[in-house]
């Protein structure tokens, strides 16, 4: 089975997106900053990233570029989750590495449509 992490900083964004990525059939792994989901990548790198930007600790962008520096960095598919959503952010979030952008508040449709067309569905 495929595995997810989810990093968010709002524990209730985390269920809903939990109970969405486990209903597309993923194991689903929670962070709530990017430090701490950083520190399960090194252990064990997921399929998938749903990733929040705005997070304390380690944002998510900080995160995604640590990330792809990893050994086997480059293989998870991140879908950034955010408010932030003008182009300069999205631009930001590409460029560093980010697969696909979703945008807050989201709903079980927009999360299957994005997660198949990046190839995870």
């Amino acid at each position: 089975m495929k595995q997810c992490l989810i990093v968010d900083d709002s524990r209730v964004v985390r269920k809903v997106a939990s109970r969405i990525v486990k209903d597309l059939k993923f194991d689903v792994i929670e962070a709530s900053d990017g430090a701490e989901a950083l520190d399960y990548c090194r252990d064990t790198m997921p399929d998938a990233v749903l990733l929040d930007w705005n997070m304390p600790v380690m944002n998510g962008l900080d995160f995604l570029r640590a990330l792809r520096r990893e050994s086997e960095g480059d293989k998870p598919i991140v879908v950034f989750c955010s408010t932030e959503n003008d182009a300069e952010h999205i631009g930001e979030a590409v460029r560093f590495g980010a697969n696909e952008f979703i945008m807050k508040p989201f709903d079980a449709d927009i999360i299957e449509s994005k997660f198949a067309e990046v190839g995870l569905l």
